[in-house]
């Protein structure tokens, strides 16, 4: 170990590492549950999953605001040739994706229980727990690779054990999809180690390859960026990469979809954040005329698709894509105000997509359809699940003073300055979004219900404790989203100045407000110097 990283490690808890490892430790005692207690794989479970939850609190309340840098660094090396380590480290990108992990992951459990073999539902959530954090934490190429291959295992097999009639195709459909993308990330994280290393010691390091860039040709970078975008892209998903997305969440048991949504769906937005800018600058400078398109594009095609839909979780499940196409759009704007916004419109997707995924599972388990056209006039049997309803679908719309119009009016803020008319365009995604989610609320909740929907049971007070803290999370961020923006904005501008230092790139600054005028055509300015 070098010194530097030895230092980097010296004396201190390894509290990543305790983060990635304890959902995996639970995995294991879950699964080892004996068969004559199954009442304790769920207890054992959420026991794993709110400690890991508390970690992650830990890791934001010894997060340093102040610091663009990774930080809590812990390395372990792995394999001496080549040079593969166990190093973990958060900034302000990732750390917020941790937190949201360990958020949501118990909330999933408790809201959205399983119908039968509680057991292995548990132990492979929480599998999935411990790659997904990995992946988010992972400063290593190999590493993440592993972590963002290990979690299409355990959600392969919730959609398929614990889904819906079609469950079957969808999962596989998933599976290949996904693995079909993984082939291209690591034929470029093998190439990018190897071409880097020109002959000396091979490293996939992170830090070590982004830091020097003068080693791979501009075209060389083009082609392996593409080799990872193709995986990322598959994973947000991007338009025309997208069509396992619906048919995993509305075959996907609700617990699932809202870790499906909420977390995973993320390692293809945080993949290009961190390895597309990050590692190759000059390519991301290249293509984002063209992944501003297709974000665009995501936002058009899946605000379009949701509004048709007859499936109340097929239509949140295509508003998905409309909404990951908001943070395409904030992330290859390469401005500030772009990137700051796309990293929180990741946490208020996961929070709101959550919420309604969660809220849509608990009116099928009550009514056992989620077909819009048999759903009518439920807010008269079932009002504080409408007004609930209601916040977290203001809350996807963007409603001012809810967390969802500070990502998107950074998103689109940062896109007018480099891509004036794309950013134009996807406004329109903002009322499309507005169009699909007033009506089917409409359909759902308003008007006479009829005898089924007359009896259908409102909230039960354990489900509002769990809509509780995303209920909090939705206005505390859309109020005062300051406390997220101060950890979130050092390592953005660090980012940028990555990128302006390794290409010709330099981010435009907005332009500056001229005084208004005073009385007399003088500026307020004049008016006063005069005096």
């Amino acid at each position: 170990m070098s010194p530097v990283l030895a230092a980097e490690t010296a004396g201190s808890f390894p509290l990543l590492t305790a983060v990635v490892v304890l959902p995996a430790i639970g995995a294991l005692v879950t699964a080892l549950v004996s068969k004559r207690r199954p009442e304790l794989a769920k207890q054992c479970a959420v026991l794993f999953a709110v400690a890991t939850g508390a970690l992650t609190i830990a890791v934001l309340a010894g997060f340093d605001t102040h610091a663009a840098g990774f930080q809590m660094i812990d390395h372990v090396r792995w394999v001496q040739d080549p040079q593969i380590s166990w190093t973990m480290g958060v900034d302000g990108i990732s750390l917020w994706m941790v937190v949201l992990t360990g958020i949501l992951f118990p909330i999933a459990m408790l809201g959205a229980p399983p119908h039968h073999d509680e057991k292995p539902f548990y132990a492979w959530l929480l599998l999935l727990e411990a790659g997904c954090l990995g992946a988010f934490l992972a400063l290593d190429l190999f590493v993440f690779f592993l972590m963002f291959e290990i979690v299409l295992v355990p959600m392969y097999f919730l959609i398929s054990g614990w889904g819906y009639e079609g469950r079957r195709y969808a999962a596989m459909k998933f599976f290949l999809y996904t693995m079909f993308g993984s082939a291209f990330m690591l034929v470029g994280t093998v190439a990018l180690a190897y071409l880097h290393a020109k002959g000396g010691p091979v490293t996939f390091d992170l830090r070590t390859i982004a830091e020097h860039q003068g080693v791979l040709s501009p075209q060389t970078g083009r082609w392996l960026f593409l080799s990872f975008a193709i995986a990322f892209g598959v994973k947000v998903p991007l338009v025309p990469l997208h069509t396992w997305l619906p048919d995993a969440h509305t075959q996907a048991p609700t617990g699932g979809s809202v870790i499906l949504a909420g977390v995973m769906l993320k390692l293809g937005t945080y993949g290009f954040l961190r390895f597309g800018l990050y590692v190759f600058p000059e390519a991301s400078v290249y293509f984002a005329p063209a992944m501003i398109t297709l974000g665009v594009a995501g936002i058009i095609y899946g605000a379009i698709c949701a509004t048709m839909q007859q499936d109340l979780k097929r239509l949140v499940a295509y508003s998905s894509v409309a909404h990951l196409g908001f943070i395409i759009l904030g992330t290859f704007s390469l401005t500030t105000q772009g990137i700051d916004g796309g990293v929180l419109q990741m946490i208020n997707h996961g929070v709101s997509t959550g919420a309604l995924f969660l809220l849509v599972g608990m009116i099928y388990e009550r009514r056992h359809t989620r077909e819009i056209a048999k759903l009518k006039g439920l807010q008269r049997s079932a009002p504080v699940m409408a007004g609930v309803f209601t916040l977290v679908m203001l809350s996807s719309i963007g409603l001012p003073g809810l967390n969802g119009f500070v990502g998107e009016y950074l998103t689109l803020l940062g896109a007018f300055l480099t891509h004036r008319w794309w950013a134009v365009v996807a406004v329109t995604g903002v009322i499309l979004a507005s169009l699909y989610l007033l009506w089917a609320y409409q359909r759902v909740f308003h008007g006479t219900p009829d005898e089924a929907n007359a009896d259908m049971p409102d909230l039960r007070w354990t489900e509002r404790l769990v809509m509780a803290p995303l209920i909090v999370i939705i206005v505390f961020m859309g109020v005062y989203p300051k406390p997220v923006l101060d950890r979130i904005e050092p390592s953005v501008k660090k980012l940028v100045q990555h990128i302006e230092t390794n290409t010709h790139y330099r981010e435009p600054k907005a332009p500056k407000v001229r005084p208004a005028p005073a009385a007399g055509g003088q500026t307020a300015s004049q008016g006063k110097a005069g005096k």
